[in-house]
């Protein structure tokens, strides 16, 4: 199984455990990995067995990566109308 067919197979499962957001191939020291993305990284004691994301997936190693998201806000030309 190709890395790309593994994400495929396990993208729905892992996009509903807690604080992932994404999903994608990396590499970690010039192994291909699959790369899951969340806001915030747990500790695996503060998480229920089938919330913990699996250090594997077919065979290829997880990589958990915490990021930050930013919300831009648009501003609002009228302000100094208010």
């Amino acid at each position: 199984m190709k890395i790309g067919e593994a994400i495929l197979k396990h993208e729905e499962r892992v996009m509903r455990l807690p604080n992932v957001i994404g999903i994608g191939i990396g590499k970690c020291e010039e192994i291909n990995v699959i790369k899951i993305f969340v806001l915030q990284k747990q500790l695996i004691s503060s998480l229920q067995s089938n919330e913990i994301i699996p250090n594997t997936l077919e065979g290829f190693m997880t990589d958990v990566e915490e990021i930050a998201v930013e919300i831009a806000q648009a501003s609002n030309p009228y302000q100094e109308d208010l």
